[in-house]
């Protein structure tokens, strides 16, 4: 086992990672931006090093930083968190090249599943159905023409190399697409470095639901249930649940068949997640995140399973810890763990930088708060907006919409503007609570639920 551990990320997801390594005796070290001085992930680990000014070129995202500070402190790994350099492949191999351990999949395949053209191929190599769509980059507007002749209108563009809505353009008729092209090649160049855009049929109004997957790169593999994601803004997750209320049996078994056999044969190890686009009964391969996931803590309530802590095992040690109680025995490989009640989380997203002045945080059995906050720690304005997930767990969906109720209640949160009271209005809200709902959701009461207060 590693003894102390480099945490190249900030803010909550930090903060999680830090409680699982005091749980498993490994010693963290915290970096941090001037902005984030005296920001609760530095509190709590054991040390801190000071990594660059606020902007994130300079400090989040600088490889040569990072990994200098990794060296300083004598750490045995890094664990990339969520965002910023957890899905690049030339950091996982710069800290590999220093004989520290990248706590996340090969850079191979990092590479491979990165490249949405790439993994769109391989996920058709392993029998997942993916949408109508090109085979390969579109060059110019003359291939975009020939695709939409083809699979027909609406089409999707997507950036191959990024995501977060970056480099996406959706498109209805011909006459838009040369523009939309054009646009979409710029953000994409200009967000990932890479100008590649390609094309899909657009479905308009999906579930998007998600599989989570553990494995240890020897060819053991687990899938922990799906997540449904669909009440999004901007392609930016709000609000996530798992399973999913518009999952069948059937679609389950379909999803995860050839995503384990992906990820065996790509010799994955860590957290990742498959992507799907559901509607009608069908189910669609999007994308992979060869990382752990923001809402990965829905899927470790309703599984019993710390998967910060399997990652760094299968990182590490090249194994899982999943047999006992809560999982059947492997069969081929794949772990069959036990599913058990319903889990929801809200994302608590900051609309104003400030200090905090006051928090409460809700209690009670299968309540959970993540979060970066602590009475008088500033939030700047210059990262991510989410400073907090409420998680709650409960026997069914019914009992879980009631206890997210009561936990947003109860949550206080001053010093700053959030997102809470949107969030508590969209739990009460009818269409929400049907479960019939898909990723054009928010839209439609976006407007209400601003209005709240």
């Amino acid at each position: 086992m590693i003894h102390k551990l480099l945490i190249a990320n900030r803010g909550e997801i930090a903060v999680r990672i830090i409680r699982t390594c005091k749980e498993m005796g490994i010693k963290t070290v915290a970096v941090y931006s001037t902005a984030d001085k005296g920001g609760l992930h530095t509190r709590m680990a054991d040390e801190r090093v000071c990594i660059g000014p606020p902007p994130s070129k300079d400090s989040y995202l600088s490889r040569n930083n990072l990994v200098a500070a990794a060296l300083k402190t004598q750490c045995g790994a890094v664990h990339p968190g969520v965002g910023f350099l957890s899905e690049n492949a030339d950091f996982a191999r710069s800290i590999r090249r220093e004989g520290l351990i990248f706590i996340g999949p090969p850079p191979e395949a990092i590479e491979l599943l990165g490249d949405k053209v790439a993994a769109r191929a391989t996920a058709v190599k392993f029998g997942l159905p993916v949408t109508p769509g090109a085979q390969d980059a579109v060059s110019d507007i003359g291939d975009a023409l020939d695709v939409t002749k083809r699979i027909g209108f609406p089409v999707i563009i997507k950036a191959a190399a990024g995501g977060g809505g970056k480099g996406m353009r959706i498109v209805g008729h011909e006459a838009d697409m040369e523009e939309n092209i054009r646009i979409a090649r710029s953000e994409a160049l200009a967000n990932f470095g890479d100008a590649r855009v390609f094309i899909e049929r657009y479905i308009e109004k999906p579930r998007h639901v998600e599989l989570q997957i553990l494995a240890d790169g020897k060819g053991t593999v687990a899938v922990l249930g799906e997540r449904d994601c669909s009440v999004q803004k901007n392609h930016q997750k709000l609000i996530e649940e798992s399973p999913s209320p518009g999952v069948t049996d059937a679609m389950r078994e379909r999803m995860k068949t050839g995503a384990v056999d992906m990820f065996r044969e790509l010799g994955y190890c860590g957290a990742g997640t498959i992507e799907f686009l559901v509607e009608g009964g069908e189910c669609y391969f999007m994308e992979v995140n060869a990382r752990v996931q923001v809402e990965h803590p829905v899927s470790e309530f309703v599984s019993g399973v710390d998967i910060i802590r399997q990652q760094i095992l299968a990182c590490t040690e090249n194994r899982l810890e999943l047999q006992g109680a809560n999982s059947g025995a492997a069969a081929g490989g794949v772990v069959n763990v036990r599913l058990s009640g319903w889990a929801l989380e809200c994302r608590i997203n900051a609309l104003s930088p400030g200090r905090i002045a006051k928090l409460e945080v809700p209690g009670g059995m299968g309540v959970r708060f993540d979060t970066c906050l602590a009475e008088g720690c500033l939030v700047p304005p210059h990262y991510d907006s989410m400073v907090g997930k409420l998680i709650v767990h409960a026997a069914d969906r019914g009992q879980a919409l009631a206890k997210m109720e009561r936990a947003l209640s109860e949550l206080v949160i001053e010093g700053i503007q959030t997102n809470q009271k949107r969030q508590e209005y969209i739990i009460k809200e009818k269409t929400f609570r049907s479960g019939n709902f898909d990723t054009s959701y928010y839209g439609s009461v976006e407007k209400e639920a601003a209005y709240v207060r």
